[in-house]
């Protein structure tokens, strides 16, 4: 946003705008209050010496007009301003003392800690406000008793946050200020209908500050109170500021978390409310606990607003060191410049601490979400391939880190010193080129690997298995052909869908036909080996009975080229479903299927993919057979964690035998009870495969959700036999890694198979102390087979800041990849912990993450108030939504196959899809714009913000749900679909019916729109308001109270704040 535009209501979401140091800003809005004299603002880590502390500003928002990033702001819960980010103060108002005036507006040109802390700013231009700045690793500097067990993702560093009166016990005004805040929290009614939802840029907050609903709350303002009241009316949170602290810099918020005029009592709120005039009393009886308003408190879609309006214009830069990227819900373009995209590479943190006791002091971890092989923008250059011939590339002779941007030349360019380990290497004769002024070499521009952040180099022999160039991989298609499989139509569907997709198989650039083979296989408890070989007339069939000891009956014509044997394929494929159309088997086998792939394989010599259609738990005699163990009441139970460990350690010992052949799994299965995800997910998951599950399936409902994965999943581009190993500057080294992989040492990742939507992430720890002048450097090597056969090496590289001051590691912390790592932490708790265990190892480290920056970074104010960053002010929000999700806090409704299947789902994804996964979208489509391609602004996951009136789409990464209210105009429901009534909508729907209106047509391309952007075709829900399906939908309406027991989100608020508390006395 442009200086000179007025800054619109809704701050955007956690950060700052931009500002000019020294100038007077406008007050919020743009408009100047009137009487409000504009004060230059302060340095941020608390008073500087030398400076007068303005009083705070009285109805400012923290992140509006900040010029920085990573603004941290605080509150004194006592005075009568509020600070930016301050979310409400949980005390009382004391009684003694007359309130500030509000007109005290002040805010500085910079946010607090960004005076002289770490690098200066000029170094890392902080290209987007706050909320989303790049992230920097940030250093941390307070003494942690308790080990950081789960680290976290979060948003962009950036302003502080603080929720002053409201969180502590969350009763407001019923105790004297000097009185702990009563333990229980209680909110009182219900948000009141008028506010739809922070306001849009440009609309003005009328009624509680919808527009900064990020970073204060307040409690609904009395009307009369005692005191001098020149500002807004106070919201009887605060008592007078205290005499002895300064105020802060920072913006303050007017007491009731609104700015601008003064503003009588809003529509819809009780006058002053029992308690307020308590002033200078003692305190009488409790009045009624008040609800904390929800749109006083951080709001993930004002955040996701702002960071579009901020970033999505500009092209990001990968240029400069530590910068934090653009949030993953704005659309933006990259320019490679030296580091690589966040496309390939985000981290929890762009500036990190120097030393390891400021890591542990802030405990916020320090991790890497890395997704190798991601897929670019169009508009975006693929990762350029290059040659060094017979040579290979340029290698460090200590480290063996590849040549990239960060390594200097010297001596005339004769050497290079590694930027890894600093060690110097002679540079290669056929690789000399002389160095400019400068000490560039001339070529730098020349070179991918000198100016890029990513690049491909072309291995040499010495690089694959067994010293031989590989050949190219195989695909195999392994149908279940057991009575259930036959019954619901799946077989026959399978068979009709390959025989078209099979033309489809990926292939290299500019290659006429794919170099992959491909075999089939049908099994029950026998398997059927077929030989296709373009020479023979017919298919031919050959059965293993003996499951124990697994061989292929058959080497030549088992894979074969699509091409040359299609007419023999073809008919196969017709004859499969007749063959097994009258069967009576119902029991399966399973190992023994992967074995046939995995010893098919090894006779070809190649790596490969086996895609297997499975529907039932194997029961049959053979190796893997498993039990039904299945067992409701084990959950909250210490033995809980056996239900996600697999039953049999055969599993274990298969996919290792299948990542040693590059043998990778993908797994379809079509349960109609249990058949235990967690052990048949083990050798999918360890290879680096996906699972894709469809229980209860049925044709005309399932079909298109099914065959449009299995077209993604068979197109998509996957690299084989993979091995990745990241490199670290000196000081920090990879410790952890998450992900679908298998380990065989600690530092390399193997993958059978890798694809363009698997992310591994990285935790790094400090082994040895950083530097501010060098910073931090992590290069991603990985070495794969490409679907032509071709070996190579995809390598990234990011430089990140180091800082001694923690204020800088918060400021340029990322929530999203926070929280994408601790749910993966979590995740992985639950196989060797009690889920109670993981919960609160959590909520634990959460607290002491932001207990740390409220002790060393915010400035001093009264433990009433919470003070988020500014860029983790959606980290408690993110966090409730973890800790409701199904892995660890299941509803009564959910299988334990279903809770295996996402704890393995969520371990590979990325950041964009754990965003939308545990933050679902929610859309109101009666808003939509039928002559523009957007989409309806979002709105926030509670029930309170539907309307009966509207028809809203909800989208997870896995479902859409299609919520009807029971109030919609009849046009509308006959428009959409094509019936006179709403008592008349099927819930049975699984598409829209393709209707020739507006309306019909621009819900239909949202949601091509959205199934476009995710990596699975999600299933569509009709709900129907107060229908059964509703408690469903429900669920994913993660800022109210969830039926297994989660908490909302004002709740959880209040519960970190009273955490946080604790860990401060």
């Amino acid at each position: 946003m442009s200086v000179n535009q007025p800054a619109h209501t809704g701050p955007p979401y956690g950060r700052p705008q931009p500002g000019y140091q020294g100038y007077q800003q406008p007050a919020y809005g743009g408009q100047p209050l009137p009487g409000v004299p504009q004060l230059q603002y302060g340095a941020y880590n608390g008073p500087m010496p030398g400076y007068q502390q303005p009083a705070p500003p009285q109805g400012y928002f923290p992140s509006l007009g900040f010029p920085s990033k990573g603004s941290p702001v605080s509150v004194n819960s006592d005075t009568s301003s509020l600070a930016p980010n301050f979310i409400g103060s949980l005390r009382a108002p004391s009684t003694s003392g007359a309130s500030l005036p509000s007109d005290h507006l002040t805010y500085s040109p910079f946010g607090q800690g960004d005076v002289q802390n770490g690098i200066p700013t000029s170094a890392a231009p902080m290209q987007r406000p706050p909320a989303s700045q790049p992230y920097l690793p940030g250093s941390a500097s307070m003494p942690v008793t308790q080990t950081p067990t789960f680290q976290q993702y979060g948003p962009p560093p950036a302003s502080v946050q603080q929720l002053s009166n409201h969180m502590a016990g969350m009763t407001i005004g019923t105790i004297a200020a000097s009185a702990p805040p009563p333990a229980g929290l209680g909110y009182g009614a219900p948000r009141p209908p008028t506010m739809p939802g922070p306001p849009l840029p440009g609309q003005t907050a009328a009624g509680p500050p919808a527009s900064q609903p990020n970073h204060v709350f307040s409690p609904p303002p009395p009307t009369s109170m005692s005191g001098p009241q020149p500002g807004p009316p106070m919201s009887g949170l605060h008592g007078p500021p205290p005499p002895t602290h300064p105020p802060q810099p920072g913006y303050q918020m007017q007491q009731n978390g609104s700015f601008g005029q003064v503003r009588g009592p809003q529509p819809n709120y009780g006058a002053a409310y029992p308690g307020a005039p308590n002033y200078g009393r003692q305190p009488g009886p409790p009045p009624p606990p008040k609800r904390l308003d929800p749109d006083s408190i951080p709001s993930p879609i004002q955040v996701i607003e702002d960071d579009r309006n901020n970033c999505g214009s500009e092209p990001f830069v990968t240029g400069v060191r530590g910068q934090v990227p653009p949030l993953v819900t704005t659309d933006f373009l990259v320019k490679d410049q030296g580091n690589a995209s966040p496309r390939y590479i985000r981290c929890t943190s762009y500036n990190i601490p120097c030393t390891s006791d400021m890591a542990k002091q802030s405990q916020v971890p320090l991790a890497a979400v890395i997704k190798p092989l991601a897929t670019l923008r169009p508009e975006e250059t693929l990762p350029y391939l290059v040659d060094h011939g017979e040579s290979g590339p340029v290698r460090c002779n200590r480290c063996k880190a590849y040549m990239c941007p960060f390594m200097q030349f010297i001596e005339g360019g004769r050497r290079f010193q590694c930027c890894f380990c600093s060690c110097v290497t002679e540079v290669p004769p056929h690789y000399f080129q002389h160095l400019d002024h400068t000490g560039k070499r001339v070529d730098f521009y020349d070179r991918p690997e000198l100016s890029l952040g990513s690049y491909e180099f072309l291995a040499t022999v010495d690089y694959c298995k067994n010293n031989k160039f590989p050949s190219p991989p195989a695909f195999i298609f392994m149908i279940d052909v057991s009575y259930n499989a036959v019954k619901s139509g799946l077989v026959r569907l399978i068979c009709e869908e390959l025989k078209s997709l099979l033309d489809y198989l990926p292939r290299e650039g500019n290659m006429e036909e794919s170099a992959i083979r491909v075999g089939f296989v049908t099994y029950n408890k026998v398997l059927h080996f077929y030989n296709v070989k373009s020479s023979l007339a017919q298919p031919q069939m050959m059965v293993v009975s003996d499951v124990a000891d697994m061989f292929v009956p058959l080497l030549d014509g088992f894979l074969v080229n699509v091409n040359e044997s299609r007419t023999v394929i073809a008919s196969l494929l017709d004859q499969i479903p007749e063959m097994f159309a009258d069967t009576r088997e119902t029991e399966t086998v399973f190992a023994p299927v992967i074995q046939a792939g995995l010893e098919a394989l090894k006779a070809a010599e190649c790596a490969g993919k086996l895609f297997i259609f499975h529907t039932s738990l194997p029961i049959a005699e053979a190796p893997g057979k498993l039990k039904n163990r299945d067992d409701k009441k084990l959950i909250n139970t210490d033995k809980e964690k056996t239900l996600f460990q697999p039953q049999t350690s055969f599993y274990n010992n298969l996919a290792k035998d299948c990542v040693t052949q590059g043998c990778c799994v993908d797994l379809f299965l079509f349960p109609n009870q249990y058949l235990d995800v967690a052990t048949l997910g083990v050798v999918t998951y360890q290879t680096g495969g996906s699972i894709y599950k469809y229980a209860y399936f049925q044709l005309e409902t399932d079909q298109d959700r099914f065959l449009n994965d299995l077209r993604r999943d068979v197109q998509k581009e996957v690299g084989f036999d993979a091995v990745m190993r990241v490199r670290t500057s000196t000081g920090i080294r990879a410790t952890d890694f998450f992900g679908a992989f298998y380990m065989s040492n600690t530092t390399d990742v193997e993958m059978a198979g890798l694809d363009c939507d698997k992310t591994i992430t990285v935790e790094f720890k400090h082994d040895d102390k950083l530097s501010e002048d060098s910073g931090a450097l992590l290069q991603c090597a990985l070495l794969y087979t490409s679907c032509a056969g071709q070996r190579r090496l995809r390598i990234h590289n990011l430089s990140l800041n180091c800082c001694t001051q923690l204020a800088d590691l918060y400021r340029n912390c990322e929530t999203d990849t926070l929280i994408n790592y601790l749910a993966k932490y979590a995740y992985r708790g639950v196989l060797s912990s009690p889920v109670k265990t993981v919960r609160d190892a959590l909520i634990s480290q959460c607290a002491q993450i932001l207990a740390c920056y409220r002790k060393n970074c915010a400035s001093p104010s009264s433990a009433g108030q919470l003070i988020l960053p500014e860029c983790m002010k959606l980290l408690p929000v993110y966090l409730n939504c973890v800790l409701k999700s199904d892995v660890l806090q299941p509803g009564l409704e959910v299988t334990t196959d279903d809770r295996a299947y996402i704890r393995q789902l969520v371990t590979s994804m990325d950041v964009a899809e754990t965003n939308v996964f545990f933050y679902p979208r929610l859309l109101p489509l009666t808003k939509a714009d039928v002559d523009s391609d957007s989409l309806p602004a979002a709105i926030r996951n509670s029930e309170e913000r539907l309307s009966k009136g509207d028809i809203y789409l909800l989208e997870n990464g896995l479902n859409i749900f299609v919520w009807v209210g029971v109030n919609v105009q009849q046009g509308l429901i006959q428009n959409l679909f094509g019936v006179s009534s709403f008592s008349q909508i099927s819930n049975g729907l699984s598409t829209l019916p393709v209707l020739e209106n507006p309306f019909s047509k621009k819900v239909r391309s949202i949601i091509d729109m959205l199934q476009m952007q995710r990596s699975r075709y999600m299933k569509l829900i009709i709900v129907k308001q107060e229908d059964k399906l509703e408690m469903l939908f429900k669920h994913f309406l993660v800022e109210d109270k969830s039926l297994s027991g989660g908490a909302s989100y004002v709740d959880f608020l209040c519960h970190m704040h009273k955490e946080i508390r604790q860990l401060l006395s």
